[in-house]
């Protein structure tokens, strides 16, 4: 089989993949995986132009997902790796520290395997996405004791054999100590995503892409924006009125709790005599401002 060669590892906007998974665009992550298909990893059994699935090769995408929007784009990878015929599932299943880890000798190790066998079932690959991974391997004195190494390094030893692709994710500084605390880690993790803060345009996006895209039964079905809250106003509005620090600490968490408040001001000023059905469901410029001044309160 034909092997990708001379691909870009990044994309040339370190954004574009970020954006269009953080609003479950999954068309526009689709079509940027297939124009920079060494993203996929080149060592995949995969066909260029045509993703077929070899079940006699193992599969050796395993990355790790830094900082934000981590969750999103793991289970939309898993839908695009099964999509294009690289895994036989979508199945992604999410663990945590908890999840891993026992509190006792003994404990960690039949723990970790279950939840590591659960991720597969016989060559139904799927993806094992480790979430706040850095947890693993914690901060701590020389005489403290702590199985979450034992953890990781369980997972480890599953990780050639081809069953399961394994996510790590965490933010840059704390995955230092994980990528540092096992031999075997930066030989078996082949791929590095570090994903930008979002800016405060992206932030903006992402609110429109969200108020577009409600599913009903969600808070905000069935509601819209006022022509007034345009990409460039919502953007400079969140500039002003929310800081740095809580943008870089919240990110794309930030646009939920936001668009939840705006409604919550649009409810409360809203006369119970009105019968204009438009003015019931529109978020205002000045809802958005509001829901901004609770949130960052």
């Amino acid at each position: 089989m034909q092997r990708f060669k001379n691909q870009r590892s990044r994309p040339t906007k370190p954004d574009t993949i970020h954006v269009s998974a953080q609003s479950g665009d999954l068309p526009a992550v689709q079509k940027f995986l297939r124009e920079n298909p060494a993203l996929l990893n080149d060592r995949n059994p995969v066909v260029r132009n045509q993703f077929s699935y070899n079940s006699t090769n193992s599969i050796f995408l395993i990355v790790v997902l830094i900082h934000i929007g981590k969750t999103m784009v793991a289970r939309i990878l898993g839908k695009l790796l099964f999509m294009v015929g690289i895994l036989p599932t979508d199945k992604v299943t999410e663990v945590q520290r908890t999840d891993l880890v026992g509190e006792f000798v003994g404990h960690t190790g039949p723990k970790t395997r279950r939840v590591v066998s659960n991720s597969y079932k016989g060559s139904r690959r799927g993806i094992l996405f480790v979430d706040e991974a850095y947890r693993l391997i914690p901060m701590q004195k020389s005489d403290d004791k702590d199985y979450g190494l034992e953890a990781l390094e369980e997972i480890m030893s599953v990780m050639d054999n081809g069953k399961v692709v394994v996510i790590f994710a965490g933010y840059t500084e704390p995955m230092k100590r994980v990528i540092t605390s096992n031999e075997g880690f930066r030989r078996r993790v082949t791929k590095f995503f570090t994903f930008d803060d979002f800016i405060t345009e992206d932030l903006a996006k992402i609110l429109h892409m969200k108020m577009k895209n409600q599913t009903e039964g969600s808070l905000l079905y069935g509601f819209k924006l006022h022509p007034s809250c345009t990409v460039k106003t919502v953007a400079n509005l969140i500039e002003t009125e929310i800081t740095e620090k809580q943008r870089k600490e919240m990110n794309g968490g930030l646009v939920d709790p936001l668009l939840g408040n705006a409604r919550e001001n649009l409810d409360l000023r809203l006369n119970f005599d009105c019968i204009d059905i438009d003015e019931l469901v529109t978020i205002t410029f000045e809802d958005l401002r509001s829901g901004i001044m609770l949130f960052s309160r």
